[in-house]
């Protein structure tokens, strides 16, 4: 008797552990304790592997049907194999069918004939512009077939669930709107069919709500954020379940990167889709996704940016720069060439009778020098205008970078070059300065805010790089 109660409190005391370890994980803390438990550093939070890697193992291995995984087993006597079937969870087939993207991807990487890979006219399959067309393609093929997005549905308008539309933040919340009003196939109403979940709040409006003017403190906002995450983490698995890393973000204030740290599994493993793509400061392009800043007086593109003038239309000036001195690189452009050369033409301020858009229709090459953070919305601009953007920044990741060969239609310039930039621009014979204009037609359209959205178009292309995130896809 005394072992059987011996047994019966052990069991008794193992149960109690079991049960608190349950409750622990269920109430939203997991994360917190594996963050307690790493190193002393702010954010050092261990990255969490949630994607399958992406290896020679994909091609080859058979990919199963019809839910059911197909195991074999010999039974006691030995004699006798026995085939088994067990039914695949949801998180299982979901793994399954992002199996089969990364298989199908990389086989269109291999093939030299595109048009076995590309159908339909509405894609320009240019090895100039993308770093593996046929890859990309069969990519975008595959999120169209498969992905799916999850919107958390906490939060009230403004500061969640909206965001500006008419301004140079506009990205941000015509993203939101797209994808939580548009006609779009990607949002699904069940979260256990999403590969992602968005936290829609917008820092612009953040800062716009709740941010004291003058201050330079952001603790309310890394507050809203930590509170945020802590509710969707305690209402829902999902966040516990990979402490982020199929969570994603999206902000184009100088300040998401900043506001993030309210939770660090946020700033440390959930995909931050980013304007202030600067890697010196915490941007880690193999999860995180460079954002294009987009700015839209009145919510439109510019009436003379519409419609750019036909290929050999002269373009009476070489460059053109016009802009405040802020941050560290205008400074230096300004001081070697301002007001101090006739085909370099560089302005603090324009001159009211000059307009800011023609002179860059009637210009070779548009200067994008960083401001106070690394983006510009010069560089969408440029490209609209079709004048070659020449990227003036350190430190920078351009937008979709992981696709598109931005060496293909714009001039990257050191900053130490700055001196010797008419020189260095000069130096652009005409043949590859036509190809550069030709290189930016095929780009524009991945740019371009259309409402509602269309296929490659801006809106599409942030998703494709959510997508490539969560399948873990390199498209060298």
């Amino acid at each position: 008797m005394r072992t059987c109660h011996g047994c019966s409190l052990c069991f008794l005391s193992s149960l109690c552990v079991v049960s608190v370890v349950v409750v622990f994980l269920l109430s939203g803390h997991f994360c917190e304790l594996m963050r307690s438990s790493g190193s002393n550093s702010e954010f050092s939070v261990p990255m969490v592997e949630l994607q399958t890697k992406f290896t020679r193992d994909d091609q080859d291995r058979p990919v199963l049907t019809g839910g059911f995984s197909t195991g074999f087993y010999v039974n006691q006597f030995g004699n006798r194999t026995i085939r088994k079937k067990t039914r695949l969870s949801r998180e299982q087939k979901l793994e399954q069918g992002l199996a089969r993207a990364r298989s199908s991807i990389r086989r269109a990487a291999s093939k030299l004939n595109l048009s076995a890979t590309v159908r339909g006219d509405d894609f320009d399959p240019s090895r100039f512009v993308y770093r593996n067309p046929g890859a990309f393609y069969q990519s975008y093929e595959e999120m169209e077939r498969r992905f799916k997005v999850y919107v958390y549905s906490e939060g009230d308008p403004p500061i969640t669930h909206d965001g500006p539309c008419k301004d140079i933040y506009t990205i941000e919340g015509r993203f939101i709107h797209e994808l939580e009003h548009g006609a779009g196939m990607f949002r699904t109403r069940d979260p256990h069919r999403a590969h992602v979940y968005f936290l829609p709040f917008s820092v612009t409006w953040m800062v716009k709500y709740i941010y004291k003017p003058l201050s330079y403190d952001l603790t309310l906002l890394k507050q809203f954020v930590s509170d945020y995450v802590g509710v969707v983490s305690m209402k829902y698995p999902f966040w516990n379940r990979t402490c982020g890393a199929d969570h994603f973000m999206l902000a184009c204030h100088d300040w998401g990167p900043h506001v993030a740290k309210g939770n660090p599994f946020l700033y440390n493993t959930s995909i931050r889709v980013l304007c202030n793509a600067n890697t010196s400061e915490g941007f880690n392009p193999q999860k995180d996704i460079s954002l294009p800043e987009i700015h839209l007086y009145g919510g439109n593109v510019p009436s003379k940016l519409l419609t750019p003038p036909p290929v050999d239309a002269p373009r009476p000036y070489l460059a053109f720069f016009a802009g405040g001195v802020h941050g560290p690189i205008r400074p230096i452009l300004l001081h070697h060439w301002k007001n101090r050369d006739n085909d370099l033409r560089v302005y603090e301020y324009l001159p009211k009778e000059i307009d800011y858009y023609s002179f860059m229709l009637q210009s070779k090459f548009c200067l994008c020098p960083s401001g106070h953070e690394v983006a510009s919305p010069r560089i969408v601009e440029a490209i609209y205008a079709e004048c070659v953007p020449v990227i003036l920044s350190e430190s920078y990741v351009l937008p979709f970078s992981d696709v598109l060969r931005w060496e293909a239609f714009s001039i990257q310039v050191d900053v130490s070059e700055i001196p010797r930039l008419k020189e260095v621009l000069s130096a652009v014979s005409e043949e590859r300065y036509r190809r550069l204009k030709e290189n930016l037609k095929v780009v524009r359209r991945h740019f371009v805010l259309n409402k509602p959205a269309q296929r490659f178009d801006v809106f599409h292309m942030i998703l494709h790089s959510v997508w490539l995130r969560r399948i873990n896809v390199n498209l060298e």
